[in-house]
């Protein structure tokens, strides 16, 4: 890449003012200055602008996949079952962020972004994820009260979550489920804990991403408003005064059986 279109892309000045710059010996590569328009830049020269290092912006990556059953959310596995990096276009590199049991499937955030993936991991974000679980029998006013309160799993209680019961059939009810952590198996573990097995599950939202339509193993970028919705994540989070919080419970709908 020529210089001045170089020095442009790191937002420094246009062209034709980076050609001054480096014709009156402000502009240093790899140490050494640079006085001749058209010369070339790449990749691994360090180049310095007035004593100050520049870089272009890099170009991230954000992509959201439906993850089908029976791949593992990691970049290799040793036991060479199929991974998520096997869904990717041939040289994307993205990572998953945060991950999904083999046996579930649905909505996975891909990203080489590591300052959000970190953000959206993070407990003190909260961000919620909504499950669709097809479950054996039916909740009780109990079940779903224990479910808004938060339930014991052992080595840590779960906060509430907000539930609706999108169907009851004869042997199975089919409930979307949202909570705010991402611990191991946490969704099957809660309903196993009320005696109702998981009979299937998927991912249907994260924080503002939503799967949609998206076929089973198909990867997508995010769009500019998905963009924009993440953003939010960067921002330091302000704690409400306990007193101005909102401790309304959301009551539990039922859809059509």
């Amino acid at each position: 890449m020529r210089l001045n279109r170089y020095l442009a892309r790191c937002g420094i000045a246009s062209r034709r003012h980076a050609d001054e710059l480096i014709l009156k010996g402000a502009v240093r590569i790899n140490g050494r200055p640079v006085r001749e328009l058209g010369t070339l830049v790449n990749s691994v020269d360090h180049v310095e602008v007035e004593g100050q290092t520049v870089q272009p912006p890099r170009e991230l990556t954000y992509l959201v996949m439906n993850k089908p059953v029976g791949v593992v959310t990691t970049m290799r596995d040793p036991q060479q079952r199929r991974t998520v990096a096997d869904l990717l276009p041939r040289g994307v590199r993205a990572v998953p962020v945060g991950r999904l049991d083999y046996d579930t499937g649905g909505l996975l955030l891909l990203t080489d972004d590591g300052e959000l993936a970190h953000r959206l991991l993070h407990p003190r974000f909260g961000v919620e994820k909504t499950y669709r679980a097809a479950i054996e029998g039916r909740l009780s006013a109990e079940d779903v009260r224990l479910l808004h309160r938060g339930i014991r799993l052992g080595d840590f209680r779960s906060t509430g979550a907000k539930i609706r019961v999108a169907a009851v059939r004869r042997d199975h009810s089919v409930v979307d489920l949202t909570i705010h952590e991402g611990r191991n198996r946490q969704v099957r573990r809660m309903f196993e804990v009320l005696g109702h097995p998981v009979l299937a599950l998927t991912r249907t939202q994260f924080g503002p991403l939503r799967l949609g339509a998206l076929a089973g193993g198909a990867v997508r970028p995010l769009t500019q408003r998905e963009l924009a919705a993440l953003e939010r994540y960067r921002r330091p989070r302000v704690e409400l005064p306990r007193s101005k919080r909102n401790t309304t419970r959301t009551p539990v709908t039922r859809g059509t059986s």
